[in-house]
């Protein structure tokens, strides 16, 4: 299979064959699911915390004897019963980490690379480079492919400084080095555009675990 490859004019400048090891059509949402579940719970530091009885300040002190009073019995003025008393069965720091297998990680990102392709929401450059970090540069470029009203992400071989402050500012375009790519990043966004480098590095990060 083919695609077009553009320039960032927009215009169609070469053809470029897409592996078919990578790019063979498959889509497996259960394992797509697994992985974007997986890196949204690793996303989370988990650091809610509640005081229990035993933690909140006072209630060291029995309100009123146990017997005589006509009233119910009381230990503590903190019972979770009571207005500022501890909070029964609350959140606790802990880790939501999950941890997938690399081998399902990287087919399902081969999953997203397939999906991607057939709603006809990957665009290849032949190249993207900034000379100096400037935002209205970048729109430009983003303006010329029309794709300025979209989320998109692009997707390079050397991330470097002048490309990550040029687009830091504009909103919904976000740009990631081929080497992190993952499934979530993938799938988050209406346009992934790579380019060809970029995409030769995700073709041989999926094809090592095809074997």
């Amino acid at each position: 299979m083919n695609i077009s490859v553009l320039n960032i004019k927009g215009k169609e400048v070469g053809k470029l064959e897409l592996d078919s090891s990578v790019f063979d059509g498959k889509v497996r949402n259960s394992l797509m699911h697994q992985a974007v579940v997986a890196h949204l719970a690793n996303q989370r530091q988990g650091l809610a915390s509640t005081k229990t009885r035993g933690e909140v300040s006072g209630g060291g002190r029995k309100p009123w004897r146990q017997k005589g009073t006509g009233r119910a019995r009381v230990g503590s003025t903190r019972s979770p019963l009571w207005r500022k008393g501890g909070i029964t069965f609350g959140p606790k720091p802990h880790s939501f980490r999950k941890d997938l297998p690399n081998r399902m990680k990287i087919l399902a990102l081969k999953s997203a690379l397939n999906s991607k392709l057939h709603d006809n929401e990957m665009i290849v450059l032949d190249g993207l480079k900034i000379d100096s970090p400037k935002t209205k540069e970048f729109f430009e470029i983003v303006k010329t492919l029309k794709i300025n009203d979209l989320r998109i992400r692009f997707v390079v071989g050397n991330l470097d400084k002048n490309l990550k402050l040029s687009c830091r500012n504009l909103p919904n375009v976000e740009i990631d080095s081929a080497a992190s790519l993952n499934t979530y990043c993938t799938l988050d966004c209406k346009k992934l555009i790579f380019t060809k480098d970029a995409l030769e590095v995700v073709e041989t990060r999926v094809k090592k675990w095809l074997k």
